[in-house]
């Protein structure tokens, strides 16, 4: 599985989870890795972040 698979399946997983409150629950996980001075994490979330907003805009259209 190459990176961007990993990122996508994890944004699944994280919206099949979450359900409609993921962004918030991925928002507030940056947050977190933030605090914690974790960037790579936060990267990591940034891009989750950006694909879940993929879904969304394609989820409307």
């Amino acid at each position: 599985m190459t990176p961007d698979e990993a990122r996508w399946a994890e944004t699944l997983a994280i919206e099949r989870i979450h359900g409609d409150r993921s962004p918030v629950w991925v928002a507030e996980r940056i947050g977190e890795l933030a605090l914690a001075g974790d960037e790579a994490g936060v990267q990591r979330f940034k891009e989750i972040a950006a694909r879940l907003d993929q879904i969304t805009r394609g989820a409307r259209q």
